[in-house]
């Protein structure tokens, strides 16, 4: 009875103690991961702004190719949506929308874990002086009171960061293998 009592005490002390470590945990995660593309930000955008073209690029299509996706057409455009459905761990479902678009600059998306959360994601493109570009895909997510979340959030950028970097390596394959190279005029002499 004594063991009992003192196990009990101590798991409440021990979930009392986690309680309010999480609650000075950040309440935000951040996540970002650039890549050079040799092409100019209108060739990035034209990608990176189609739902059409996602799943050409996307780090997580591999996981589950036979997800029932959905795109809302015309699949760009301020409003439109992309969203899949897996039974695989990992992939799950959820959707995305584009919520902003400057064109050649930024493209803003909101996402829809269901019952995990929101989030959002950003293309960010920058003309570069050798007229290739550099694109930021960015993640940002709230878990206000969410102390599991807190807790989660202090290893986004392990997990996400590697699918982002994984993702932005395929895209850059992608663009680069239609995007003929930059031609240099030749030096007369």
């Amino acid at each position: 009875m004594v063991f009992a009592r003192r196990l009990l005490v101590g798991l409440a002390g021990l979930l009392v103690i986690l309680v309010v470590i999480g609650l000075f945990l950040p309440s935000t995660a951040q996540v970002e991961r650039s890549v050079v593309i040799e092409a100019p930000p209108e060739r990035v955008y034209e990608v990176v702004s189609d739902f059409n073209q996602f799943n050409r690029w996307s780090p997580w299509y591999e996981n589950d190719p036979n997800a029932e996706y959905t795109i809302s057409p015309p699949g760009t455009g301020v409003g439109a949506t992309f969203s899949w459905a897996s039974e695989v761990p990992g992939v799950g479902s959820g959707s995305q929308q584009i919520i902003a678009l400057e064109e050649n600059r930024l493209v803003e998306i909101k996402l829809d874990f269901g019952p995990d959360g929101q989030a959002t994601s950003s293309y960010a493109l920058e003309a570069l002086d050798d007229g290739s570009t550099r694109l930021t895909w960015g993640f940002d997510t709230d878990f206000s009171y969410d102390l599991i979340g807190r807790y989660l959030g202090l290893v986004f950028d392990k997990w996400i960061g590697q699918d982002y970097e994984k993702g932005l390596a395929k895209l850059r394959k992608v663009i680069e293998s239609e995007t003929p190279p930059p031609t240099t005029p030749l030096q007369g002499g």
